[in-house]
């Protein structure tokens, strides 16, 4: 059997309170918003090069939690812009949870005393080929059940009505690396039950037909049941990551899924993104 695989559980952190990185420091040094420009590769567009300066400087400290940063009509003056493209970049840097803005008052440092973070909801199928990896699938679960109370509160459907039921356990390199046991609104995704999912995954086919609006998940380690450790190939003591996952599109619940990882192949990552 090939050697184990660690594959990553990706997540994006809008906010932190991590010390500023040595290169934004240096890069504010390097003379602004010129410097700046010279130092990427690539040409940036000019709001991205208004919003970069902003957010190199607030790394760095140049305004305190709080503190009032320039206006609109100082930026426009300082990068030789117009009102519109300033607009943009301070938009952007609000909604990443940077900056405060106030009508008629100004713009502030955002209060970065929490991290917020988001999953990334990622298709295992394309997470193993990227890294030049073969993927496989079997399917031992693939029918049309009557929903519990339970599961079909969550699904926001009638106790006893129909739901899909897949369980599907994942490859990297002919290793188990994922269990997903999937039960899915027959509204949302009609034709289910007639996917060939050993060449589709259920998340590349339910991202395609029912967009993702909302996600809901829950992330604990915990130990596999007699069923998913014998698909998985380890023992019922081996500690796993196991991932609850609801989605909703468009006001309706899509799918409720639970995805077990061996603790052994599997690892939770984090990254500052704002």
């Amino acid at each position: 059997m090939p050697p184990p695989i660690r594959s990553r559980l990706r997540t994006s952190s809008a906010h932190s309170t991590a010390p500023a990185p040595r290169a934004s420091q240096d890069s504010l040094a390097a003379g602004g918003p010129a410097g700046l420009a010279m130092q990427r590769s690539a040409p940036q567009p000019p709001y991205a090069r208004v919003k970069q300066y902003l957010k190199d400087a607030l790394e760095a400290g140049r305004w305190s939690p709080g503190a009032q940063m320039p206006s609109e009509a100082e930026l426009v003056a300082q990068f030789g812009v117009s009102r519109m493209t300033v607009h943009r970049a301070l938009r952007e840097l609000q909604d990443a949870g940077l900056i405060t803005r106030l009508q008629g008052v100004g713009t502030f440092a955002a209060q970065l005393n929490r991290v917020s973070s988001t999953l990334t909801i990622n298709d295992i199928q394309e997470e193993i080929q990227r890294r030049g990896h073969r993927h496989d699938a079997s399917v031992h679960v693939q029918r049309a059940e009557a929903a519990p109370p339970a599961l079909a509160a969550r699904l926001g459907l009638a106790a006893g009505a129909t739901v899909f039921h897949t369980l599907i356990v994942h490859h990297e390199r002919g290793v188990p690396l994922q269990c997903e046991d999937r039960y899915v609104n027959p509204a949302c995704a009609p034709d289910y039950l007639d996917v060939d999912f050993t060449q589709m995954t259920p998340t590349h086919y339910l991202l395609d037909v029912a967009p993702l609006w909302e996600a809901h998940v829950a992330i604990e380690s915990a130990l596999p049941t007699a069923q998913e450790a014998r698909l998985l190939g380890i023992a019922r003591t081996d500690p796993c990551l196991i991932v609850v996952r609801g989605t909703v599109s468009r006001g309706v619940p899509v799918t409720l899924a639970r995805l077990v990882h061996p603790g052994s192949r599997y690892t939770l990552e984090s990254q500052f993104r704002p």
